[in-house]
């Protein structure tokens, strides 16, 4: 049997307070495309009830339902009849998850890695490139390497997602 946790549960409310609205009615769900194409085996709404519960181990060290399979497009806002901003509870739960260590998808530090040397989570080829002028798109800017580097030493980037370490 999982235990309310309440100070992480205050914890997660604390920056995002729209957590305290939702009443649970599913509308996320059943707008969110990653849980209709595992057949619910995501699903938001359980994510926040877990929250509005602080379950921290099934959250944080279980995992389940897998808060890493949302792909942030934001459906799940843009419905909400609370206006409860699901994603950033989801980013706040992502980043408790990295900071105390616990196992992660190994992409997000792929993805890391590439932001520190391209300044962009997805570099871009030269295909997307040339596609991207066929079509008459402006030039993708990219971040200031020096400037994001600094950035992310300031906040020990590196450090907190062991960009050294392989994930287990």
């Amino acid at each position: 049997m999982q235990m309310v946790d309440f100070e992480f549960r205050n914890e997660l409310i604390k920056g995002a307070f729209s957590l305290n609205y939702c009443y649970q009615c599913g509308t996320c769900s059943s707008t969110c495309p990653v849980a209709l194409i595992t057949n619910g085996e995501y699903n938001p709404r359980k994510i926040i009830e877990q929250s509005l519960l602080g379950l921290k181990d099934l959250l944080l060290k279980d995992q389940k339902p897998n808060v890493w399979l949302c792909c942030t497009c934001q459906m799940c806002v843009e419905e909400c009849p609370q206006n409860v901003f699901l994603t950033e509870i989801f980013e706040k739960i992502k980043n408790k998850i990295v900071l105390l260590g616990e196992p992660y998808p190994e992409t997000y530090k792929m993805q890391a890695i590439s932001v520190i040397q391209h300044g962009l989570a997805i570099p871009l080829t030269q295909p997307i490139i040339r596609r991207r002028d066929q079509l008459g798109l402006p030039n993708v800017e990219t971040a200031n390497i020096k400037e994001l580097k600094k950035l992310l030493d300031a906040t020990d980037f590196e450090k907190k997602i062991k960009l050294f370490e392989v994930n287990k």
